[in-house]
């Protein structure tokens, strides 16, 4: 019996030891160079596949060393089968719900769909425990936008939107300008764009069935919009300019170009909105007016108050369609102020002088300041920054495997603390648009204007105060089985 137990005492001995030594294995022994074990891996999948989400997808996988799992997309017969053959052990879906029903091990998703789609895949996700990359807008309207801020918080997910130039280094360089008070006060922002650049202003497309492609999931890529039949070509860009699905100029670039001074002035919820709009619609409507989409150029006036960064209100200009502001006198003439062709541009006017950003596929370029007395300054980009899209989305990436109490996701650039108030911003021009557009039967039953006023807004309980009907545009009407 004696010599039993020392031989059983021996064998657990060196099987410890032996399972000790196990667990010291350098991995790159265990895999080989590289080698990252599965339980270091984020388990990601994408809601949406094509378009931006191939490269929101690759981006987070960080070239493989992440393990996407599944792709969910409307359409696999598009740009959406470059991911395919990117993930070839990922398993399809055309259902996000189904989906993460079903693949219960995913830990985080990116989430890039036409806008009206952001909202409820992202709700759908968190309230599964999910961390969502969600592109930008970060929703269709500025209910969801609050409603997601708060999901975040109460689920404990890490989030981001994916507005990459947030991420972009040179971006430090106007924080510092306007915390050092270089240009002093800043009194008014004025932004500008070429979009749209798709269809927009013109009555919508009249649905045909006939046409709808045979790989297309149409009823899915409506989601939450009304139900209706194929409309041609709405699939996969030409969504942006009509309400139900999409957000027009300032949903595509205003996260974008509203963040840089939004960011760097500290900015919350403006006070109020006013618009003009341009119109193609005199001929066939004797007015400018289309209910279904947006028109094809605005000039958007928002006032906030004085932040602790900024000691004076602001009044910042919107303007899309190709419109422009100006070219400021202490800026010389031959000094484009918007990138290449003045495409997209960015202008806060201070007491002391201007900042000039202007924004190149869709990222934070070339900042120059300019001050009164001639002095001028003009960052380059630090040499050696190669990382797609500034590292937007391996820092997400990063910060999910952190946890959302963590420095990591705290240091994230758009997570939905702040994403989801800049969000309400830039979709408070489009609510200004949409009440300016709003037409009504009179006493003898000719249609009509209301009366166009300035919108005053209480950001903290999301209503006009001074115009009630325009409040149905806060948020929308949700087809059954899709609502928030």
């Amino acid at each position: 019996m004696k010599k039993n137990n020392n031989s059983r005492r021996d064998f657990l001995r060196k099987g410890a030891l032996a399972a000790a030594g196990f667990y010291i294995v350098p991995r790159n022994v265990l895999g080989g160079p590289g080698f990252i074990a599965p339980s270091d891996q984020l388990v990601l999948a994408a809601i949406g596949a094509g378009g931006k989400g191939r490269s929101d997808i690759k981006n987070a996988s960080v070239n493989g060393r992440e393990r996407v799992i599944a792709l969910c997309d409307v359409d696999f017969s598009g740009s959406a089968s470059a991911s395919v053959k990117e993930f070839p052990k990922a398993k399809l879906f055309a259902d996000y719900r189904i989906m993460l029903e079903e693949m219960k091990e995913i830990d985080a998703v990116t989430i890039s769909t036409p806008d009206h789609v952001h909202g409820p895949a992202a709700a759908f996700a968190m309230q599964r425990g999910k961390h969502v990359y969600v592109q930008k807008p970060m929703t269709h309207n500025i209910r969801e936008a609050r409603l997601l801020t708060e999901m975040a918080r109460k689920y404990k997910v890490v989030t981001q939107m994916g507005n990459q130039g947030a991420s972009n280094p040179l971006l430090k360089n106007v924080q510092a300008w306007v915390d050092s008070g270089k240009i002093g006060k800043v009194s008014k922002v004025q932004i500008w764009t070429n979009r749209p650049v798709w269809p927009q202003g013109n009555p919508m497309p009249k649905p045909d069935a006939s046409q709808k492609p045979q790989d297309l999931n149409w009823d899915l890529w409506l989601g939450p919009a009304e139900e209706t039949p194929y409309i041609p070509n709405m699939h996969p860009f030409n969504w942006r300019g009509w309400w139900d699905y999409g957000t027009g100029a300032l949903g595509d670039v205003g996260c974008h170009l509203i963040d840089i001074p939004f960011r760097t002035l500290g900015l919350m919820y403006p006070t109020d909105a006013e618009c003009s709009v341009g119109s193609v619609f005199s001929k066939m409507w004797n007015a400018d007016y289309n209910p279904e989409g947006a028109p094809p150029s605005s000039i958007i006036t928002l006032h906030f108050n004085a932040t602790k960064k900024n000691a004076s209100k602001i009044e910042m200009t919107w303007m899309d369609g190709g419109l422009r502001p100006p070219h400021p006198e202490i800026i010389p003439a031959d000094h484009d102020i918007g990138g290449p062709g003045s495409a997209n541009g960015v202008l806060m006017i201070g007491e002391k002088g201007i900042i000039s950003t202007n924004i190149n596929d869709s990222s934070p370029m070339t900042p120059k300041l300019y001050l009164n007395d001639g002095t001028t300054e003009f960052p380059q980009e630090p040499a050696g920054e190669k990382e797609p899209e500034y590292g937007h989305q391996r820092r997400w990436v990063d910060a999910c495997k952190a946890g959302f109490s963590s420095k990591e996701h705290k240091g994230l650039t758009s997570s939905f603390d702040y994403a989801g108030p800049m969000t309400e911003t830039v979709l408070m021009g489009n609510l200004a648009i949409r009440s300016y557009m709003m037409r009504r039967q009179n006493e003898k039953g000719a249609w009509e204007f209301f009366a166009r006023r300035k919108l005053l807004w209480d950001g903290e309980n999301m209503r006009i105060t001074n115009m009630e009907e325009a409040n149905q545009f806060v948020t929308r009407k949700y087809r059954k089985g899709w609502e928030i």
